[in-house]
């Protein structure tokens, strides 16, 4: 029997709280919509939260981390070893998403989901990395179903522990591969528009990333019943998980922010095996990777922060968060209208 993917039933943003939440920024003492996306964004976390009084106090980046057979074919420029060796560094103070998330006072989790030894980050590994998808599967429907259980999982354990906002990140070696393998197959389009040089490959080892993300994809697309096959054929433990902690999202009512490239890609991958989870979804920057863009907006979002960040690992995701703090700020505290006994600015018609 096909292994299938069972949730529960998700309901929409609730339109009474994002009403109200829109009344309290129009009766506080500035220009209406002058704050732009601070304001949107506001409203949009009251119709996750299905409230106007919002609190993301306690805020968490989830990074998932994996090995990827792919990189046998020589399209990374360093080697797997070096997945582990970033990882564990997450749980030191002087890794770059570690320095940013102490910074916005959120907590980091990082969680080994496929990393190809053993580690000292938290154990949710499914296999010892995925097989090299020129030569087979990625994965099999089994271990991509269970990779995608993990994220909600992770998300069901911070929502009992009291997170309110989380972050996607991921660290794996060839994973910007498996990223333009699975945004070629979800935008139809050539590999080449789809594929950049990751960490920094030469045009040589360029041009051998597209012609084996190329080739993968003739060998495997008249295979494709769902999503799902896709993400088995050509994808990552890291997607798979952080496609998983998007439907978690949904299903835990938590806001969750898109990171980079590869983080986007798992978003497309959420929203493809379920629409509604794109509702959930709060969008931080837009990568410099080729098709980071172009994924954005097919599913009809756009990125706040424009800042050519393209490290991944959660970085440009936990950026967003301060100003989201600044949002609440502002919204808890500003004088109203009635307060400075000021006439309140009317919508024009």
């Amino acid at each position: 029997m096909r292994e299938e993917l069972h949730l529960p039933e998700i309901r929409g943003l609730n339109q009474e709280a994002m009403e109200k939440c829109r009344e309290n920024w129009n009766s506080i003492a500035i220009p209406l919509h002058s704050l732009g996306k601070m304001q949107d964004y506001l409203i949009q976390i009251a119709g996750i939260m299905e409230t106007d009084k919002i609190s993301i106090d306690k805020k968490g980046l989830l990074i998932l981390c994996a090995d990827n057979g792919i990189v046998e074919e020589g399209v990374t420029q360093s080697g797997q070893e070096v997945t582990a060796l970033i990882s564990e560094n997450f749980l030191s103070d002087r890794a770059t998403a570690a320095v940013l998330c102490k910074k916005a006072g959120a907590d980091l989790f990082a969680v080994d989901i496929g990393i190809a030894t053993d580690t000292r980050l938290i154990q949710r590994k499914i296999s010892y990395g995925t097989k090299n998808f020129r030569k087979e599967p990625a994965m099999t429907r089994e271990q991509a179903i269970r990779a995608l259980q993990t994220g909600i999982d992770l998300v069901r354990e911070r929502s009992e522990e009291g997170y309110r906002l989380l972050a996607t990140g991921e660290m794996g070696i060839g994973n910007t591969t498996t990223s333009s393998a699975l945004a070629s197959i979800y935008l139809k389009m050539d590999p080449e528009r789809m594929t950049g040089r990751g960490a920094g490959l030469t045009t040589a080892g360029l041009k051998k990333k597209v012609e084996v993300i190329r080739e993968a994809i003739e060998k495997y697309e008249s295979g494709f019943e769902d999503t799902i096959d896709m993400l088995c054929a050509v994808g990552g433990y890291d997607i798979a998980g952080m496609a998983g902690v998007f439907l978690g999202g949904a299903i835990y009512r938590i806001p969750v922010v898109i990171d980079g490239f590869i983080s986007t890609v798992a978003a497309m991958t959420a929203a493809r095996i379920c629409p509604a989870a794109k509702e959930f979804m709060l969008v931080s920057h837009v990568s410099k990777e080729p098709a980071a863009s172009l994924l954005l907006e097919a599913m009809g979002l756009e990125a706040p922060l424009h800042m050519d960040m393209c490290l991944g690992e959660g970085t440009g995701a936990v950026v967003l968060f301060p100003i989201l703090d600044m949002a609440c700020e502002v919204y808890y505290k500003m004088s109203t209208f009635d307060e400075i006994h000021l006439d309140a600015y009317q919508p024009l018609l």
